[in-house]
């Protein structure tokens, strides 16, 4: 596996490529052209522009998150043709910059909910949360309004400004789509773009929905073993995979996430792997990455992966806000930085016992 860090680009991310390069054992960075709105076809210029600072920085671009889909796909409207031919031709672009793996979400409205995003914990850190009774007394459209004062400034993917301006027409535009009607568009989508991601090889790495079940009363479709299984049969295609992100498939504890991994093996191109701690079923905070420090068995996570040959990207998740770093939240330097060298530990641990026979 290769240990990255997600960097939103120059401009956008309060944490650098040189202190990213001093983490050690990471190698790589996540990125993308954070500036493009969902539909626009990225202009090969700036994909090298991207590769070309990150390289001379001594990383890797390991992958792209996100390159983001337009709402006309999600829904299934007419106008849908376009925009995956726009998506297309940034996907061929991707392919001849020699970028292999994109990570996308098929979510309607909201890539992520959270209720808080500086929930404060015992030892001072604060934390990403989410409460199902606060998330209740929200109107939907009011939702950035609630968590807008917290980001600190910075713009955070899924709640972009002026994607938050049209939330009521998001919603009238999603209200004949179910989740049946979300996955036959899904499956137009991928049948669409298996040629080119054949061409280039690229690995399509869909990120599960986060929480795992229906906000708001939106469809909710990538959120367990089933519903994943389903999805890699209907486009039957190896680059047609998933970014195991154990924070998002692990909100709902019915998950068996050592199990899913297993299940997975070979259709596993990305990792996000963090830990939450419950209070109860749907009020949940994310932790650090220590096991202990949660509510997921982190070395049984590590361990799933590298019995099924996991050799693609992974990345430590959402960190804690911690020794006053002010950033975006979740993804500040130095919590990150602690979870990379954890999960490195963990699977060097791992390899090390293989190698000597010990179970």
């Amino acid at each position: 596996m290769q240990m990255t860090l997600r960097w939103y680009g120059t401009g956008y991310d309060t944490v650098t490529l040189k202190q990213i390069r001093q983490i050690p054992g990471v190698t790589g960075v996540i990125s993308t052209l954070y500036g493009t709105q969902p539909g626009e076809t990225w202009k090969m210029e700036d994909i090298l522009a991207l590769k070309k600072e990150i390289e001379d920085a001594g990383l890797s671009l390991a992958g792209i998150e996100s390159v983001n889909i337009h709402d006309a796909i999600k829904i299934g409207t007419p106008d849908r043709e376009q925009y995956i031919d726009n998506y297309i031709t940034t996907l061929e672009r991707l392919g001849q910059a020699d970028v292999h793996m994109v990570c996308y979400n098929f979510m309607p409205v909201f890539d992520w909910t959270r209720s808080e995003l500086a929930r404060k914990r015992p030892d001072g850190s604060t934390v990403l949360a989410y409460n199902q009774a606060a998330i209740d007394a929200i109107v939907p459209e009011k939702m950035f309004e609630s968590i807008a004062g917290e980001m600190n400034g910075t713009v955070m993917p899924g709640w972009e400004p002026e994607r938050m301006a049209h939330v009521k027409e998001l919603f009238e535009a999603y209200k004949d789509v179910d989740d049946e009607k979300l996955f036959a568009n899904l499956k137009y989508f991928l049948e669409r773009i298996m040629p080119v991601c054949d061409k280039y090889d690229i690995n399509m790495a869909i990120h599960p929905d986060d929480p795992a079940w229906s906000v708001f009363g939106l469809p909710r479709i990538i959120i367990n073993k089933k519903n994943i299984l389903r999805m890699m049969q209907m486009v039957d295609n190896p680059h047609n995979g998933v970014t195991f992100c154990s924070g998002s498939y692990g909100t709902n504890l019915e998950n068996d996430l050592p199990d899913m991994i297993r299940s997975l093996k070979g259709r596993i191109h990305f990792a996000h792997v963090r830990n939450l701690k419950f209070n109860s079923q749907q009020d949940f905070e994310e932790a650090a990455h220590l096991s202990s420090d949660g509510s997921f068995d982190m070395y049984e996570l590590m361990l799933a992966l590298y019995d099924i040959g996991f050799d693609g990207p992974i990345r430590p998740d959402h960190g804690r806000m911690i020794w006053d770093e002010v950033a975006m939240p979740g993804y500040g330097l130095y919590d990150r930085a602690l979870g990379a060298t954890y999960l490195n530990g963990l699977w060097e641990a791992i390899e090390k016992s293989h190698e000597r026979g010990i179970k």
